[in-house]
């Protein structure tokens, strides 16, 4: 189903581009300013890092090394660039596991509450772009506003966000309830063995009772993230789009959403989609807002695949370990 997405939106995103007129907008980027564009881009990674020390912690409650996160970060994202399904989140579970002594399920449930606060940033700042007076009255995407879909990924973050207080604070009879169901569904071992991983689960969460922790979280997913939008504007710049600065919240906002769909490694067709959507509405052309798709996801793919596989041959894996985990786990 990936395979059959990323070739749908590329073959949409791509049709009536011109390819002489695409490559010669590459060739006219401003070589200094897509450089400082992959700086800013590559410098979201560390700050990741920083972000999941503050949030998965030992039993103890005292913060990881940041040197093994750090490899489990990188290898991470550089999985999701190179084997499907998202193979990254669990790989970067996996190798935590691997140098940490932490379980698998508190890892990923780790990475699941960074997923959240990074859907909730996204919609935050969203309405940034959307209250621009350079931003287009009454823009659509498809039949959709745009202030609609904000709404609706709010809501449905929101949600996410308030269960998982619910339960954190409370774990015992939210637990108890899934041993009875599950008992009562499955045969006994199965039925342990789905206790076992909530409860793992359950710890990975432990930063939401933990205000101080929280805040720190907030704080460093604003800065993760006005970094991340500050790569996609000096971009607009190297390519001489005449688009807002605040228009970089609303990119990244539309692309964070597109790479929850099924694709194929590295969300091949989806980012340039997404990109070619969201330019659209500031009236930039297909050629254009696909060369600067192109070469913003190119340009910025190669340092963390880069850094991942240094990572990776540092601590003696391999892919096709990853692939194997991924796939167990997943």
């Amino acid at each position: 189903m990936g395979v059959v997405v990323t070739l749908a939106l590329l073959a949409w995103a791509l049709h009536g581009v011109s390819a002489a007129e695409l490559a010669a907008h590459v060739r006219r980027a401003n070589p200094w300013l897509m450089l400082a564009t992959v700086a800013l881009a590559t410098l979201t990674f560390p700050i990741r890092t920083v972000r999941w020390r503050i949030i998965l912690r030992d039993v103890g409650g005292a913060p990881y090394p940041l040197l093994p996160l750090w490899h489990a970060t990188a290898i991470g994202f550089m999985a999701n660039n190179l084997l499907p399904a998202r193979a990254g989140e669990f790989a970067r579970a996996y190798v935590a596991t691997q140098q940490l002594p932490v379980r698998f399920t508190t890892a990923l449930a780790s990475v699941a509450v960074e997923r959240v606060f990074d859907g909730l940033m996204l919609v935050g700042l969203m309405p940034l772009a959307i209250s621009s007076p350079a931003f287009p009255r009454g823009a659509d995407i498809g039949r959709t506003s745009v202030s609609s879909v904000t709404t609706g990924a709010a809501a449905f973050f929101g949600v996410v966000l308030i269960v998982a207080v619910l339960v954190v604070h409370r774990p015992t009879p939210w637990l108890a309830w899934l041993r009875r169901i599950s008992h009562a569904l499955l045969p006994a071992r199965f039925a342990d063995r789905i206790t076992r991983i909530a409860e793992g689960l359950v710890a990975g969460l432990e930063v939401l009772k933990r205000p101080g922790r929280f805040l720190a979280v907030v704080v460093w997913s604003v800065v993760l993230w006005i970094v991340n939008a500050a790569a996609f504007a000096v971009c607009f710049r190297a390519f001489a789009l005449p688009v807002p600065p605040a228009g970089a919240f609303l990119l990244q906002g539309i692309i964070g959403f597109g790479v929850a769909l099924p694709s194929s490694p590295g969300f091949v067709g989806v980012f340039e989609a997404a990109t070619r959507v969201t330019l659209a509405l500031y009236g930039i052309d297909a050629t254009r807002a696909v060369s600067y798709a192109v070469a913003y996801h190119v340009s910025t793919f190669l340092p963390v695949t880069l850094l991942g596989l240094y990572s990776l041959s540092r601590l003696r894996l391999g892919l096709a370990e990853l692939r194997t985990a991924a796939a167990a786990d997943g």
